[in-house]
């Protein structure tokens, strides 16, 4: 691995408009990889651009002002390929004063930032999107745009909608207000990820996983990582723009990594398929009561003093005791959000040790194809040379059905032991 302390001395990124040659890339400069689907994104918001001429007083008709724009979306690609990015971009490029995505106007600002009146993020806290979330929602999108654009609706994970979510979602879909935009982003059209109904009103922009290059090229012009470091981090995380960046810049996020990578190095038993079991059990959810401790303080703070806690008045002691039921409300959302937190720490260190033992398969297959994991290629190979491609094989296979386990709700200390067990059976 290349001395990631590098990255601090590194000089500041080169600005987005900067990055291409054709002219400034604006909103969808961190869109790595996606050219063709860029393209499409930016014909229709020219598309919806026109459509808005044409609708304003006295305007004359442009030429099939309607070509490329619709008012639903779903985003679709691996994790890591930029689906969210994608939307974000896009709801920029709707709010966009000139149509393009400029990315320096107050529209294309604002929808960047996350501040932007008209456009709404829905992103699960917990382990699903529940149907009051999502009737609120549509009953808010419905609304006239302040700023006489659109109303942008972005649903970061639309597979994770309850069932009935989904039922409030559709009816907006089918019958959608005017000036109303919806953008969800899910890993596939699979009925499993995407009702088909609603599939089948929405037009469809797949992304794809992008090359370590594409990674490695948006760490340093954009976060000024040195290049080194940045192709390192970008291989590491196969291609996941997000889990590179961290890979880069966060040294505890390199230290779970280098202990995910010893576990077939600790694998010489039961016992210690156990013990290693229990290490990666624990190390998500520290990982994950970390990454929401803060957030939960300063929620509970807030709706604490929202309900009167601290007051002095004749009746704040009975307000607070009577608001005990929000409290609780509260913590059960927490709790749902830190169980989410946890899988998500969990499927990245099972995506780490899935890369180590597919490059012992390429190892053991002798096939010309760069590493994963350059810092462990050595033992990776030598695990190649004891367990022979087949052997590797089930062991991959082995990782991979841990991670549609806990997908599917098995209980992730089972489904690790399991696949532990696995692992050192071959």
């Amino acid at each position: 691995m290349p001395d990631v302390s590098a990255a601090a001395a590194a000089p500041e990124a080169a600005p987005p408009e900067a990055a291409a040659a054709g002219g400034p890339p604006g909103v969808f400069a961190d869109l790595v990889g996606q050219d063709e689907a860029v393209a499409t994104l930016r014909r229709a918001a020219a598309a919806a651009a026109a459509q808005l001429r044409q609708a304003a007083p006295g305007a004359e008709p442009a030429a099939d002002p309607g070509a490329g724009m619709t008012h639903a979306w779903i985003f679709t690609g691996p994790p890591g390929s930029g689906r969210s990015v994608a939307a974000r971009a896009f709801a920029a490029a709707l709010q966009c004063a000139s149509g393009t995505g400029c990315g320096t106007c107050p529209g294309c600002h604002t929808t960047m930032a996350g501040t932007h009146a008209d456009v709404r993020l829905v992103a699960p806290e917990g382990l699903s999107i529940g149907v009051g979330e999502m009737r609120a929602l549509v009953l808010r999108a419905a609304s006239t745009p302040s700023g006489g654009r659109w109303q942008v609706v972005i649903i970061s994970d639309a597979d994770r909608l309850t069932e009935a979510a989904g039922n409030a979602l559709l009816k907006a879909v089918e019958e959608p207000p005017p000036r109303t935009v919806f953008l969800l982003c899910a890993p596939s059209t699979h009925p499993d990820d995407v009702s088909v109904t609603i599939r089948s009103r929405c037009r469809v922009v797949p992304l794809r996983q992008p090359a370590p290059e594409a990674v490695a090229e948006v760490l340093v012009r954009r976060d000024g990582i040195a290049p080194d470091v940045a192709r390192w981090a970008a291989a590491a995380a196969q291609g996941h723009v997000g889990r590179a960046r961290r890979l880069a810049g966060d040294p505890q996020a390199r230290s779970r990594r280098d202990a995910v990578l010893a576990v077939p190095r600790r694998l010489t038993g039961v016992g210690a398929a156990f013990d290693a079991a229990s290490a990666l059990i624990e190390s998500a959810e520290a990982e994950a009561a970390a990454s929401v401790a803060e957030l939960d303080e300063a929620e509970k703070a807030a709706l604490q003093t929202a309900l009167g806690a601290g007051g002095t008045g004749r009746g704040a002691a009975g307000a607070l005791r009577g608001a005990q039921g929000q409290l609780k409300d509260l913590e059960k959302r927490q709790k749902s959000r830190a169980t989410r937190a946890q899988r998500d720490a969990l499927d990245r260190a099972l995506v780490d040790l899935a890369g180590f033992y597919r490059d012992a398969l390429v190892a053991a297959l002798r096939a010309p194809v760069a590493p994963v994991h350059t810092d462990t290629a050595a033992l990776a190979e030598a695990g190649g040379q004891k367990w022979h491609a087949e052997g590797a094989l089930r062991r991959l296979e082995a990782v991979l059905e841990c991670r549609a386990a806990i997908e599917a709700n098995v209980k992730p200390r089972i489904a690790v032991e399991a696949m532990m067990l696995a692992l050192w059976k071959g």
